[in-house]
């Protein structure tokens, strides 16, 4: 089978980070940040250590996970006084939210939001038990408001099966070339992936053409699965969202740590981290966030 997915140039990697997420708590790391404040100063130092595009969820004054499209105002606006890195909202959202509360944040203008390719079942954290949906009519829903806001879609996909879901969107015309997406392994969740490093070269042979990929690894996985992808020619996504660890035993101090490990990693390997402006260009942002000061 012919593998014809997009390759970043030889020299050049989009870095993510992921920097809240709907699961993890300061009690499980302090350093995790979950208000406006902290989640823009996070985002400031990845971008200083060589992150392009920042994932963001938002919290209430409670730490709960909220789909409030001012809290994702309010963090947008606090991250633009600081840099221009770009914005990427979650509409996972989390357990306490429903389908509506989770594209809330697509009225705050990101210029990516993810979009979650299927349905798992929680195992972990105080929803355990209960189902991630996203069916196909909700996959698509979410596709065509994400399309009224000329927001880019970052496909996560925790599964091989799932890799199925964004073919039917491409068929329907639903999504704009270059396509994004994030092949996920061990997420604690039934129906995903397990965090086999072989599963990768099994996700490469069947994503779309015309697809640029993100290496997303939980846990320990972070760091290896995140090298493989650099040298498969796609990107990395890192951050306290999905790995609370700079090794084992040793809780990570920061988002900006994780960041600057994988950035000296790439630049053993020939690599140099994307700006956000180059990162832009390559995956075809036509919604951009202004600034209103150069950066």
């Amino acid at each position: 089978m012919a593998i014809n997915y997009l390759k970043m140039p030889e020299n050049k990697v989009i870095i993510t980070v992921a920097s809240t997420g709907a699961l993890v708590t300061k009690k499980m790391n302090p350093s995790l940040p979950e208000q406006p404040d902290e989640i823009a100063q996070s985002a400031y130092d990845c971008f200083n250590e060589g992150a392009a595009v920042i994932h963001i969820h938002a919290r209430d004054k409670e730490g709960k996970n909220s789909g409030d499209p001012a809290i994702f105002i309010e963090i947008h606006e606090k991250i633009r006084n600081k840099c221009n890195i770009i914005l990427q909202d979650s509409t996972g959202g989390g357990h306490n939210l429903t389908v509506e509360q989770r594209t809330g944040c697509l009225e705050a203008l990101p210029e990516m939001a993810s979009l979650n390719m299927g349905t798992m079942v929680r195992t972990i954290g105080e929803g355990a038990g209960t189902p991630f949906m996203n069916t196909r009519n909700e996959i698509e829903a979410f596709v065509k408001r994400m399309n009224q806001f000329g927001i880019k879609p970052e496909m996560e996909v925790y599964n091989v099966s799932m890799i199925y879901e964004a073919n039917l969107l491409i068929e329907r015309g639903l999504l704009q070339k270059p396509y994004c997406m994030s092949l996920i392994l061990g997420m604690a969740y039934q129906g995903a992936q397990e965090a086999n490093m072989m599963f990768l070269p099994t996700y490469l042979q069947y994503i779309p053409d015309d697809t640029y990929f993100s290496a997303l690894g939980i846990g320990r996985a972070q760091t290896i699965l995140g090298v493989m992808g650099m040298i498969f020619g796609g990107n990395v996504r890192v951050g306290l969202e999905d790995n609370l660890y700079f090794q084992k035993g040793e809780l990570a101090t920061s988002n900006a740590q994780l960041v600057a490990r994988m950035v000296r990693i790439a630049r053993e390997l020939g690599k140099e981290p994307c700006t956000p402006d180059e990162a832009r260009k390559i995956l075809g942002l036509k919604h951009l966030a202004r600034c209103d000061k150069e950066f």
